[in-house]
């Protein structure tokens, strides 16, 4: 079943990286008590993610900041290390970057997809959310191979 609006986020463990270190987190945890834009893709270096996506909510950061949004995350299905390597050649200093490895958040969530196709594998799909205090307040899903209600000016529109 996919998440809703109105839910609590599942609490399963992502890892919070860096360039150079990683750090297990709860998302209970993480996501407590703050209001944060959260954006998934289906890998780190990939063409849509690399050149729209990321940059989109790292452009729009101080944007969102201005109507409440505490942190930006961005989550795949890739190793913490990978994402760290990700966030620093993407210039992401405001975009925390949260991997979730196995995959274990996205299946959480009920919002994997299936790249095999591709030689991806069990990935997460595309999707942003504004999680508030550990529920979701706004859920975006990107309709296969789409990119429009993920955006951060889709997301920044809606606030």
């Amino acid at each position: 079943m996919t998440i809703a609006e109105g839910q609590r986020l599942p609490d399963v463990k992502l890892v919070k990286s860096t360039e150079s270190d990683r750090e297990a987190v709860q998302a209970g945890d993480y996501f407590k008590g703050r209001r944060v834009a959260l954006f998934s893709v289906p890998g780190a270096f990939t063409p849509t993610c690399s050149a729209k996506h990321l940059p989109g909510f790292v452009a729009k950061a101080a944007e969102l900041k201005a109507k409440g949004i505490d942190e930006i995350a961005c989550t795949a299905v890739n190793d913490p290390f990978v994402m760290g390597a990700w966030g620093k050649s993407a210039g992401s200093a405001d975009v925390t970057m949260l991997a979730d490895g196995n995959g274990e958040f996205a299946r959480a969530l009920g919002l994997t997809m299936d790249g095999s196709g591709a030689g991806l594998g069990q990935r997460g799909q595309r999707f942003a959310m504004v999680v508030n205090d550990g529920v979701v307040e706004k859920l975006f899903v990107e309709a296969p191979g789409e990119f429009k209600v993920s955006s951060a000016e889709h997301m920044l529109a809606s606030l």
